[in-house]
Protein backbone atom coordinates (compact mmCIF):
# COMPACT_ATOMS: atom_id res chain seq x y z
CA UNK A 1 0.00 0.00 0.00
CA UNK A 2 1.34 3.58 -0.49
CA UNK A 3 0.46 6.85 1.03
CA UNK A 4 -0.01 9.97 -0.95
CA UNK A 5 0.39 13.68 0.47
CA UNK A 6 0.01 16.52 -2.14
CA UNK A 7 1.47 20.37 -1.30
CA UNK A 8 1.87 23.58 -3.52
CA UNK A 9 -1.66 24.38 -3.68
CA UNK A 10 -2.36 27.83 -3.71
CA UNK A 11 -3.86 31.04 -5.50
CA UNK A 12 -2.17 31.66 -8.63
CA UNK A 13 -2.79 34.31 -11.40
CA UNK A 14 -4.31 33.35 -14.77
CA UNK A 15 -0.59 32.94 -17.29
CA UNK A 16 1.95 31.94 -14.64
CA UNK A 17 2.75 28.85 -13.05
CA UNK A 18 2.55 26.66 -10.46
CA UNK A 19 4.10 23.22 -9.68
CA UNK A 20 2.67 20.68 -7.29
CA UNK A 21 4.05 17.93 -5.34
CA UNK A 22 2.63 14.49 -4.48
CA UNK A 23 5.26 12.70 -1.87
CA UNK A 24 4.71 8.88 -2.04
CA UNK A 25 5.72 6.40 1.09
CA UNK A 26 6.71 2.85 0.61
CA UNK A 27 9.70 1.26 -0.99
CA UNK A 28 7.61 0.16 -3.99
CA UNK A 29 7.02 3.72 -5.87
CA UNK A 30 8.80 3.16 -8.77
CA UNK A 31 6.91 0.04 -9.31
CA UNK A 32 3.23 2.46 -9.75
CA UNK A 33 1.66 4.91 -12.57
CA UNK A 34 1.20 7.96 -10.88
CA UNK A 35 -1.37 10.35 -11.85
CA UNK A 36 -3.02 13.46 -11.43
CA UNK A 37 -6.90 14.20 -11.26
CA UNK A 38 -8.82 17.42 -10.06
CA UNK A 39 -12.30 17.78 -9.07
CA UNK A 40 -13.78 21.79 -9.94
CA UNK A 41 -16.93 22.78 -7.61
CA UNK A 42 -20.31 21.01 -9.22
CA UNK A 43 -18.48 18.95 -10.99
CA UNK A 44 -17.35 15.40 -11.59
CA UNK A 45 -13.49 14.48 -10.99
CA UNK A 46 -11.72 14.23 -14.30
CA UNK A 47 -8.58 12.79 -15.48
CA UNK A 48 -5.72 15.60 -15.46
CA UNK A 49 -2.35 13.42 -16.30
CA UNK A 50 -0.59 9.89 -15.39
CA UNK A 51 3.20 9.18 -15.76
CA UNK A 52 4.15 5.18 -15.80
CA UNK A 53 6.97 3.93 -13.92
CA UNK A 54 10.09 5.12 -15.29
CA UNK A 55 8.74 8.55 -16.78
CA UNK A 56 9.32 7.49 -20.20
CA UNK A 57 5.43 7.62 -21.05
CA UNK A 58 2.91 9.97 -20.20
CA UNK A 59 -0.76 10.94 -21.09
CA UNK A 60 -2.65 13.98 -20.74
CA UNK A 61 -5.79 15.27 -21.44
CA UNK A 62 -6.67 17.20 -24.05
CA UNK A 63 -7.86 20.36 -21.99
CA UNK A 64 -3.85 20.73 -20.06
CA UNK A 65 -1.70 19.18 -23.06
CA UNK A 66 1.11 21.78 -24.35
CA UNK A 67 0.27 23.45 -20.88
CA UNK A 68 0.90 21.07 -17.60
CA UNK A 69 4.28 18.90 -17.29
CA UNK A 70 3.79 15.72 -15.24
CA UNK A 71 7.23 14.48 -13.66
CA UNK A 72 8.45 12.15 -11.35
CA UNK A 73 12.14 11.37 -9.16
CA UNK A 74 11.67 7.94 -8.07
CA UNK A 75 14.67 8.60 -5.67
CA UNK A 76 12.82 11.02 -3.77
CA UNK A 77 9.43 9.37 -3.99
CA UNK A 78 7.81 12.21 -5.71
CA UNK A 79 5.31 13.43 -8.47
CA UNK A 80 4.84 16.19 -9.71
CA UNK A 81 2.77 19.01 -11.84
CA UNK A 82 3.97 21.62 -13.33
CA UNK A 83 1.16 23.66 -14.58
CA UNK A 84 2.38 26.38 -16.79
CA UNK A 85 -0.32 29.37 -18.30
CA UNK A 86 -2.88 27.95 -16.30
CA UNK A 87 -6.46 28.97 -16.68
CA UNK A 88 -9.62 29.88 -14.28
CA UNK A 89 -11.22 27.00 -15.63
CA UNK A 90 -8.36 24.72 -13.97
CA UNK A 91 -9.24 25.97 -10.58
CA UNK A 92 -10.33 22.43 -8.66
CA UNK A 93 -8.75 20.13 -5.92
CA UNK A 94 -6.04 18.41 -7.33
CA UNK A 95 -6.05 14.82 -6.04
CA UNK A 96 -2.64 12.72 -6.51
CA UNK A 97 -3.08 8.81 -7.20
CA UNK A 98 -1.13 5.87 -7.36
CA UNK A 99 -1.74 2.14 -9.10
CA UNK A 100 0.39 -0.80 -10.03
CA UNK A 101 -1.95 -1.41 -12.61
CA UNK A 102 -0.86 -1.07 -16.67
CA UNK A 103 -2.72 1.53 -18.46
CA UNK A 104 -2.42 1.99 -22.23
CA UNK A 105 -4.69 4.95 -23.24
CA UNK A 106 -6.19 7.95 -21.52
CA UNK A 107 -9.27 6.22 -21.61
CA UNK A 108 -7.94 3.88 -19.39
CA UNK A 109 -7.39 5.81 -16.80
CA UNK A 110 -10.95 7.22 -17.20
CA UNK A 111 -12.54 3.47 -17.12
CA UNK A 112 -10.68 1.89 -14.47
CA UNK A 113 -9.60 4.91 -11.96
CA UNK A 114 -6.53 4.18 -9.85
CA UNK A 115 -6.22 2.45 -6.74
CA UNK A 116 -4.42 4.82 -3.63
CA UNK A 117 -5.24 8.96 -3.30
CA UNK A 118 -4.13 11.34 -1.99
CA UNK A 119 -6.66 14.21 0.11
CA UNK A 120 -6.39 17.07 -2.75
CA UNK A 121 -4.67 20.31 -2.86
CA UNK A 122 -6.83 23.41 -3.78
CA UNK A 123 -5.65 25.73 -6.89
CA UNK A 124 -7.13 28.79 -7.57
CA UNK A 125 -6.74 30.58 -11.09
CA UNK A 126 -7.63 33.91 -11.10
CA UNK A 127 -8.03 36.50 -14.04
Amino acid sequence: QVQLVESGGGLVQAGGSLRLSCAASGRTFSRYVMGWFRQAPGKEREFVAAINWSGGGTWYADSVKGRFTISRDNAKNTAYLQMNRPKPEDTAVYYCAASPRTYYTVSDFRNYGMDYWGKGTLVTVSS
